[in-house]
């Protein structure tokens, strides 16, 4: 049996545990990874991180098949799951940490991401002020953030955070998940 053709997408739009749970929900995402691109400390820890000392945002790395969901899908996913259009924050999460930023891996995926800013401005009442910019590294979160929705829902973040973000996936997109969200 041949095997799919997997690419990477990665996405940073305020708290990744946020991002992580919408994106492990999606078909044809094979794998969502937590971490941090975007700054210039090499190895960052989260306190350094979210310190706002190292640059980098708070992102998550995605492994999908592009035969059963596009790129572009994901990117109209993205910015419909959180709100593109305030800088360097996200609810009370506020800093360059939590800025809304895809980092394309190829032109191809900067094509695309910057076409579907376009094509969705209209659909926001505020501009968007999502970053596109090159991928130069990603750096893997410390384990105890990786599948931190699914492992900890009963924490009060990820009531009354994730869990509207989750209701609003499934309005949204309830024909790209995988599950009920």
């Amino acid at each position: 049996m041949k095997q799919p053709n997997l690419q990477r997408a990665t996405f940073g739009g305020g708290c990744f545990w946020c991002v992580e749970a919408v994106f492990q929900r999606i078909e044809g995402v094979t794998n969502v990874v937590s971490g941090y691109s975007g700054g210039n400390v090499r190895n960052p820890s989260y306190r350094e991180v979210c310190a706002g000392r190292t640059g980098h945002a708070e992102v998550v790395q995605i492994t999908f098949d592009p035969q059963v969901v596009s790129f572009q899908t994901l990117v109209e996913v993205f910015l419909t799951t959180h709100d593109p259009t305030t800088l360097n924050r996200q609810g009370a999460d506020r800093g360059t940490q939590y800025r809304s930023i895809i980092l394309y891996h190829n032109a191809e995926q900067k094509k695309t991401a910057d076409q579907v800013i376009a094509n969705m401005a209209d659909y926001f009442d505020d501009p968007i002020v999502t970053e596109v910019t090159y991928l130069d590294v990603f750096y893997p979160a410390e384990d105890k953030h990786q599948n931190y929705y699914n492992d900890n829902a009963w924490q009060p973040y990820c009531s009354v955070v994730i869990t509207p973000k989750l209701r609003k996936l499934r309005e949204k997109h309830a024909d790209k998940l995988k599950v009920a969200a």
